[in-house]
């Protein structure tokens, strides 16, 4: 019987934008030395990718902020 193929898992949210930060600097660290096997590195590029997605959303719904209170308009930010 053919196993189901694996669905991968979504990937872990940081708390915070500084730890997504954090964690994207050390993964950028770590392919940068060139030592990480391939499969490795792979899997490395995406989850910075993922976190750099990450760490856009959250400046774009700061930036939109910002810009409501430059406006007059005070609104109650939530992250998305």
């Amino acid at each position: 019987m053919p196993k189901a193929p694996a669905t991968p898992a979504a990937p872990a949210e940081p708390e915070s934008y500084e730890a997504a930060l954090k964690e994207l600097e050390e993964l950028v660290a770590r392919i940068e030395t060139g030592q990480l096997p391939l499969e490795q590195m792979l899997g490395g590029y995406q989850r910075g990718a993922w976190l750099l997605q990450f760490c856009r959303a959250r400046l774009d719904a700061v930036q939109q902020q910002i810009k409501l209170l430059d406006e007059g308009t005070l609104k109650p930010w939530t992250p998305e």
